[in-house]
């Protein structure tokens, strides 16, 4: 898996209703940008979860933005003059991640738009999978473009990664805060979901999409020797996760039962 390589050369504006304050910014092939920094929130791991996340969706079919490295000059800060905006360019100086911006697309509604079942049953299902806590009726992180539903924001996923200790022996632990899906009211068909999507996502697959992630976004971290051993970790988890019978699937249909 190779991933496109974009030079910000422009900051567009911020999106100050992200948590992270991304930003919208042109980049070196003259397209537009939401530009993830990684000296914003969570740091460089919000970013991971980014990736990982993105292209798990990608993998089984679900429709989100491309994903692309952003390499950002800390110049830029110098033509902006709000200086909170200044210090996070200048902190997230190098590489960082960015998805394309989807221009005129509105929040995703639930009251509005009402997907069908097996492309909600899908979302759930990856979102328990990947413990994504920020898909909720508050902050639904889905777009509406052309007609179609799009996942963005999954910085907050995976966070077992911020406390490694003991991480891989609770990899196969249910995920129940998957109750509060938006998507989880139309979510019907998690059995099929499961059944159709668990096969894809094989450990061959999860090491060629933690092959992308950067060594510079894999400091030091006490459990592992290097940054080779903090990616295998990451593959060791989802792959348990992904052992039958899994516990994410059950309980998303038993919240999904629940709901009724």
């Amino acid at each position: 898996m190779s991933l496109r390589t974009v030079t910000a050369t422009r900051y567009v504006t911020p999106l100050r209703e992200g948590g992270s304050l991304p930003a919208i910014v042109e980049g070196d092939d003259d397209g537009l940008y939401v530009l993830k920094f990684r000296g914003a929130g969570q740091g460089p791991k919000a970013l991971i979860a980014e990736l990982i996340c993105a292209e798990l969706a990608r993998t089984v079919d679900l429709p989100v933005p491309e994903v692309v490295f952003m390499q950002l000059d800390a110049e830029l800060a110098r033509t902006e003059p709000d200086p909170e905006i200044q210090d996070l360019i200048r902190a997230s100086a190098g590489l960082n991640l960015a998805l394309d911006y989807l221009p005129g697309a509105l929040a995703m509604d639930p009251v509005a738009h009402r997907p069908g079942a097996t492309l909600a049953s899908a979302v759930v299902w990856l979102d328990a999978l990947v413990s994504n806590v920020d898909r909720t009726v508050r902050n639904t992180n889905l777009l509406m473009w052309h007609r179609r539903l799009w996942l963005i924001d999954h910085g907050a996923a995976l966070y077992f990664h911020h406390a490694w200790d003991g991480a891989l022996e609770r990899a196969g632990q249910p995920f129940a805060r998957i109750a509060e899906h938006v998507l989880l009211p139309w979510a019907s068909e998690l059995a099929a979901a499961d059944a159709r999507l668990a096969p894809q996502l094989t450990r061959e697959r999860i090491e060629i999409i933690l092959a992308a992630v950067p060594d510079e976004w894999l400091p030091p971290e006490p459990l592992f020797a290097d940054a080779a051993a903090e990616r295998r970790a990451y593959v060791d988890y989802l792959t348990r996760r992904l052992q039958a019978p899994r516990a994410f699937a059950a309980e998303a249909a038993r919240a999904h039962a629940a709901h009724l």
